[in-house]
């Protein structure tokens, strides 16, 4: 396991303080990662940072809102629509980066996709453990959340719903202020995703079907290679090769 990076912090737009770490020297790449986790479970606990920081990288990882060290308020009026966009740009802003490379995980994807939609303009992205619907239709997935956090202790063992809240419950997640972060998500249009120029990297897990079909994301993606590594959505994200093969794209 690797060590925990020092936190720091942003206000962001509203106020609501935004946590993150960095790992190695070099050029940026800002990474996010997925609900209900946080930037050392996605990034830093199985190694991907240290892969990726290896070849050269500047590794910035931010909590989302609501996730890790990251405030997690729970009136309503801190979950806007796009917040965890406006959060992505404030971060940006305040490390005053030009040139740089974006990409996240699932959520992160989601983000990273929204923050190119409202006008960030890094160099190359990366869309992880995400599918076109995943980017076009996120009511699906808003919904399948919502009742997981409705019905805490409720699910059947061994379900998708109950490996979800299990995973809750190892990032100490918080159900009130991640029910918030539904009400932020945003479809963004396929003309909008079409129009995304950057080099992209999308990389799933050859079992992961949870945001749509990936190989359909990199198809309608002007500049997309496609890869798929070992395992499902959970799984993915604990295996080496999810984080060498978007260390051997941003080297490329």
């Amino acid at each position: 396991m690797t060590d925990m990076p020092p936190t720091q912090f942003v206000p962001s737009f509203d106020g609501v303080r935004i946590a993150w770490r960095e790992m190695g020297e070099g050029r940026p790449v800002v990474l996010i990662h997925g609900y209900f986790s946080d930037a050392y479970t996605n990034w830093i606990r199985y190694g991907h940072a240290a892969a990726i920081a290896a070849k050269g990288y500047r590794v910035i990882m931010p909590d989302l809102r609501a996730h890790g060290e990251s405030e997690k308020p729970h009136d309503a009026s801190a979950y806007p629509r796009d917040a965890l966009t406006r959060d992505g740009h404030a971060l940006i802003a305040h490390l005053g980066l030009t040139d740089y490379d974006l990409g996240g995980y699932s959520l992160g994807a989601r983000t990273t996709s929204r923050m190119i939609a409202t006008g960030a303009t890094p160099t190359r992205l990366v869309f992880a453990g995400m599918g076109l619907e995943g980017l076009t239709d996120t009511d699906r997935r808003a919904g399948h959340f919502r009742h997981i956090l409705t019905h805490l202790g409720e699910h059947e063992r061994g379900s998708p719903e109950w490996l979800a809240e299990a995973f809750l419950k190892t990032t100490k997640g918080d159900p009130v202020a991640l029910l918030g972060i539904l009400d932020t998500f945003i479809d963004t249009p396929l003309a909008t995703i079409e129009a995304f120029a950057q080099p992209t990297l999308v990389v799933a897990g050859v079992e992961d079907h949870d945001n749509g079909s990936a190989a359909a994301l990199a198809d309608v993606l002007p500049h997309a290679r496609f890869v798929e590594v070992p395992g499902g959505h959970m799984s993915s994200v604990a295996k080496p090769e999810l984080g060498r093969a978007i260390a051997e794209f941003l080297a490329a």
